[in-house]
């Protein structure tokens, strides 16, 4: 006759049904989240090795006046991942 196979089984802690203990304490106080972010309409930027940006507009790359990294401040940035002569692409959506 085959014999039953016992694998050890982790001891487990008490269930989530169990009772919990009661404490004199209050529970923390429910925080009212912040109005959500309306963004505008994104448009691309290009970011070469020299941290300059440069934005298209008529048919031409045109230098851009603030960096990535001050953009990260204020709008949301999502960096794209094809790659244009070198340059990292961008999408960049400021708050409307």
């Amino acid at each position: 006759m085959a014999q039953k196979r016992r694998f050890n089984q982790p001891k487990r802690g008490p269930g989530r049904f169990s009772p919990e203990t009661r404490s004199l304490q209050r529970p923390p106080a429910v925080a009212e989240r912040a109005a959500p972010i309306v963004y505008g309409k994104p448009f691309i930027l290009l970011e070469d090795p020299e941290k300059n940006t440069f934005i298209f507009k008529a048919g031409a790359w045109i230098a851009h006046s603030e960096s990535i990294a001050q953009c990260r401040e204020t709008c949301q940035v999502k960096e794209l991942p094809q790659r244009v002569n070198g340059r990292v692409r961008y999408e960049i959506r400021c708050p409307a």
